[in-house]
């Protein structure tokens, strides 16, 4: 599990308020948003996150985390902007799809430690599969990308499961960023009728008998009982695989406790982690699920 540090801790991020800059519908009642961050652009990881409100408004008074989708830069090349995406569905989501353009937030971050641990850092992988769920995509363009710009990962494959095909958001940006995509639906409306867990065993399993020997890292994110069983096709086929916990947060910032996690300690025993500082990213095989 990567170790957290310095980095992910609150002296260490930027508090702003900015405008809206982008905040449209980009599949059922999944909204992208962009807003002009440039400490946050330039300085995040691949699977951090910010926290963010609507300044001014007392209702929610605390954040909620949101996952940063993607980075955008301005005309010199330099990072500049942060894309986020959000289900519309709580306090915050419902008001938040309706504000237009303009309309101030608050946000702090990065915040969170990152999928590229030591591990990558060093020798990387010869194959990265991001198996996601509902809006567990959100933290997989960057991601992604990162691994085959800075070559941590040779080939990059992602497959990416919904309910059905109107809630599957961000396909086309992840066919622009060179990813081999497999799409699944419950209903068989778009892609597969099959669970992204299904989809990933009969992929290992092929990978298996095809490539032997290539080294494989798996990372999710979406619902828990998708990632507990993607986690355990991961361990079938002696795949490492990283989760990212979508915990309730209320502070971001490890002050509350409130995003706690059962993480198994090098010792056999557990012992709760905050998702916000010592997360979201884990090690899948030390997840008490």
């Amino acid at each position: 599990m990567p170790s957290p540090h310095a980095a992910h801790y609150a002296d260490c991020i930027a508090q702003v308020e900015t405008p809206l800059l982008v905040n449209e519908a980009i599949a059922e009642n999944t909204y992208l948003l962009r807003v002009s961050a440039p400490h946050i652009a330039s300085t995040c990881r691949p699977g951090q996150f910010v926290m963010i409100r609507m300044a001014g408004l007392n209702s929610p008074l605390i954040g909620r985390a949101f996952a940063i989708y993607n980075v955008h830069n301005d005309a010199d090349g330099n990072p500049d902007a942060i894309d986020l995406i959000y289900l519309r569905k709580g306090a915050l989501t419902v008001p938040l799809s309706s504000a237009p353009v303009g309309t101030p937030v608050s946000l702090w971050g990065p915040l969170g430690n990152s999928f590229v641990d030591e591990s990558l850092a060093s020798g990387g992988c010869d194959r990265l599969i991001m198996a996601v769920g509902g809006i567990g995509q959100t933290p997989m363009l960057v991601t992604g990308r990162d691994a085959l710009e800075k070559g941590w990962a040779k080939q990059v494959e992602m497959i990416y499961g919904a309910r059905k095909a109107s809630l599957l958001a961000g396909v086309d940006d992840f066919r622009a960023a060179g990813f081999d995509l497999t799409l699944c639906t419950d209903d068989g409306s778009l892609g597969q009728q099959a669970r992204v867990p299904d989809v990933l065993d009969a992929r290992l399993r092929e990978l298996q008998q095809s490539s032997p020997g290539e080294s494989v890292r798996v990372l999710t994110c979406g619902p828990e009982i998708m990632m507990e069983k993607v986690a355990e096709v991961g361990k079938k086929y002696g795949a490492t695989v990283q989760v990212s916990m979508e915990t309730p947060m209320a502070c971001g910032i490890g002050i509350c406790f409130s995003c706690v996690a059962k993480v198994q300690q090098d010792d056999g025993e557990w012992d709760y982690k905050r998702t916000c500082v010592e997360g979201p990213i884990f090690d899948a095989e030390q997840v008490c699920w």
